[in-house]
């Protein structure tokens, strides 16, 4: 299982660094997003060295026990120290920013050197050992772990408390999304260090607990993925708002088709581009087919108050206020029976004895608002028999 949660990672981690990579290239003086691309850099490298078959192929090429390993673990502290540079190059002045990231490169390249000392001291133990805590019963593995997991915990706190307080004060949505998703994920990563002081004091102590590497596998996978999804989350995830507002007018622009075909029906000059009531226009430019439909719809509203019975509201009311309806509904029930018969009577061109030439409704908010409301009389159009039988009454 680990290796398998390991491969996901390293893949998730190499397609963020190539993602970001891009950016970088178009704006190579950032220093924020130069820090984010050394950071998953670092984090992809890290994770493919843990992976099983990986770490093998290093330990036995070099002829060096656990390189690996170390690798992977200088790759951990890279992620966490450019991950919290980035922060501080986000929310400081840059020299203040500078000032801090220099030490924070300093202290990880000093554990970095007594990581690289004590990994050093295990080459020539007899039997060979591993830097797990399985064997900390040696005293050089035993300090490299609490080393190791010092580093960590030290910048996945501060890495948390940062995240956290700089999403208390963004205004930006999707940026403070991604600052608590990345606290999170720092926060898992704390866990993932409290689990393996836990198995490392266990095994000092003689005892022998299992599991440690499938609960250290799943803790890496949420912690990495969580920080990889919240670091990248203000790039992409104003994508999901287009995203989402591209689906909701390609349902506006469906649902208004049945009254489109029935205003365009009883007025065909009315429709200006025939084209933008094709399903390729409207999935290639939306906004002009459902801007087009709106129109024409709207025109065709007006162009028809000579065929509406002025009486035709008042019967569609009657049967809307007798159903129970919302007043939002009564209104689009009244529309939907009033376009009904100014289109069924233009058809035939009989215009109505009292025709009704009262303004349409006009909804409030603009385009979104006009949207709305016709998609709501669209609705009561085409899905309601209360129109026909409103006409019914006259």
């Amino acid at each position: 299982m680990a290796t398998a949660l390991y491969a996901v990672c390293a893949a998730a981690g190499w397609y963020a660094f190539g993602y970001k990579l891009r950016d970088l290239r178009r704006d190579r003086d950032n220093r924020v997003l130069r820090a984010m691309v050394y950071a998953f850099l670092a984090y992809a490298a890290g994770v493919t060295f843990a992976v099983g078959p990986v770490a093998a192929t290093v330990d036995r090429s070099t002829g060096l026990p656990n390189l690996a390993k170390l690798l992977a673990h200088a790759g951990v502290m890279a992620v966490a120290a450019n991950s919290e540079i980035l922060l501080l190059f986000l929310a400081l002045p840059a020299t203040v920013a500078a000032r801090r990231a220099r030490r924070r490169l300093i202290a990880s390249g000093v554990a970095f050197v007594l990581l690289t000392l004590l990994w050093a001291a295990t080459l020539s133990a007899d039997p060979p050992v591993r830097l797990a805590v399985e064997d900390a019963a040696h005293p050089a593995v035993a300090a490299y772990l609490v080393v190791y997991l010092c580093a960590f915990v030290a910048y996945a706190a501060d890495l948390a408390r940062l995240c956290w307080r700089f999403s208390l004060v963004t205004p930006r949505r999707w940026l403070r999304r991604g600052l608590r998703i990345t606290a999170f994920g720092a926060t898992t990563a704390l866990t993932y260090c409290a689990v393996k002081t836990g198995y490392l004091l266990a095994y000092r102590l003689g005892h022998s607990p299992g599991g440690e590497a499938e609960i250290a596998a799943v803790l890496v996978t949420i912690g990495a993925l969580a920080m990889l999804i919240g670091l990248t989350l203000p790039t992409w995830g104003p994508a999901l708002d287009a995203g989402r507002r591209w689906l909701r007018r390609q349902r506006a622009w469906r649902r208004l088709g049945p009254l489109w075909r029935a205003v365009a029906g009883a007025q065909p000059h009315l429709v200006l581009d025939e084209r933008a009531h094709r399903r390729w226009v409207a999935l290639r430019d939306i906004d002009y087919a459902l801007h087009r439909r709106i129109t024409e719809i709207r025109d065709g509203r007006l162009a028809l108050r000579p065929y509406i019975d002025e009486r035709v509201a008042a019967a569609a009311d009657r049967r809307a206020a007798r159903a129970g309806l919302a007043a939002a509904d009564r209104a689009a029930v009244v529309e939907a029976a009033m376009i009904a018969a100014g289109t069924r009577r233009a058809r035939a061109g009989t215009p109505a004895d009292r025709p009704d030439f009262s303004e349409p409704h006009d909804p409030p908010d603009g385009y979104p608002g006009e949207v709305a409301w016709l998609a709501r009389v669209a609705r009561w159009y085409a899905r309601s028999t209360m129109v026909d039988e409103a006409l019914k009454d006259l």
